[in-house]
């Protein structure tokens, strides 16, 4: 079975004392929603920076595959691997969002690798182009802000749409690196929630990164924990117990255990996909 994500051995040195990564591997397969766990400076936004091919490993150190194709290799981007970003679909912290632009144009951005270049140039959009904008923000439930400025909206929506980049980008994997940091309760309830859908109707697999332990056991089966750029746990996410994490993280693990959204013990689905299939393309 191909594997959605393969990393092998992937090791990333900031300074000659310190690792980022330190001999890293990982699986995920198609259709698999999985939390990458750790403390701040655990690793996992340079983790998944590495797997969507924006910055490269330490030289001969390590390989990362995604849908059956080399992302890098031993400290090199693979040739194509404009071709491969294009269906790794990623949500920043901070919506990397052009708050000038109406919200469609930022939506529309995740289709840009398959116009032609004058038309990526131009951001010159078909009418079934904008159709289809109008339908991912219509399922992520903000469709009635489409022509407003991205500046005007708040941060949840601003992430709702940054999600809807990425259905209209076709993504068949959504790397997302800590999307609810900034934003509050009820909004991540409201994305982590969309994530979790867009995982089960479209079986894209998911990859978010989180240091709070309750958001990770509510929306995702399995957990990745790194520490200091080492894996130390890979497993169920329900086998998660405080005094487990505390073994793992020892004072850090406070960290993970003090930031909670609420004592719901159930995710709650966004209302606007609620009975709502996400068609794949």
């Amino acid at each position: 079975m191909t594997h959605a994500i393969e990393v092998r051995g992937l090791t990333k040195s900031f300074r000659a004392d310190r690792k980022a990564l330190d001999d890293v591997t990982l699986d995920v397969a198609p259709g698999e929603m999985v939390a990458l766990l750790g403390a701040s400076g655990s690793g996992k936004s340079t983790l998944l920076r590495h797997i969507a091919g924006f910055v490269t490993s330490d030289a001969g150190a390590g390989e990362i595959v995604v849908n059956g194709r080399a992302v890098q290799r031993h400290g090199r981007l693979a040739r194509n691997v404009r071709s491969v970003r294009s269906e790794i679909g990623f949500v920043f912290q901070q919506f990397n969002l052009v708050g000038r632009l109406p919200l469609m144009t930022n939506v529309l951005v995740g289709m840009l690798s398959r116009l032609p270049k004058w038309r990526s140039l131009l951001r010159l959009f078909k009418a079934n182009e904008i159709q289809a904008g109008l339908h991912a923000l219509a399922q992520v439930g903000i469709d009635d802000y489409a022509f407003q400025r991205a500046s005007t909206l708040s941060g949840g929506q601003q992430q709702r749409a940054a999600i809807a980049r990425t259905l209209v980008q076709n993504a068949r994997v959504i790397l997302a690196d800590e999307p609810i940091a900034s934003l509050d309760p009820e909004s991540s309830r409201r994305v982590m929630s969309l994530l979790a859908q867009i995982n089960r109707t479209r079986q894209v697999a998911v990859v978010v990164s989180l240091h709070q332990v309750d958001v990770a056991m509510r929306y995702c089966p399995r957990v990745v924990a790194l520490r200091h750029g080492k894996v130390v746990y890979d497993g169920p996410s329900a086998a998660l117990t405080p005094d487990m994490l505390r073994d793992l993280y020892g004072t850090e693990a406070e960290e993970l255990l003090h930031d909670t959204l609420d004592s719901e013990p159930d995710a709650v689905p966004v209302p606007a996909l609620a009975g709502m299939n996400i068609a794949a393309a």
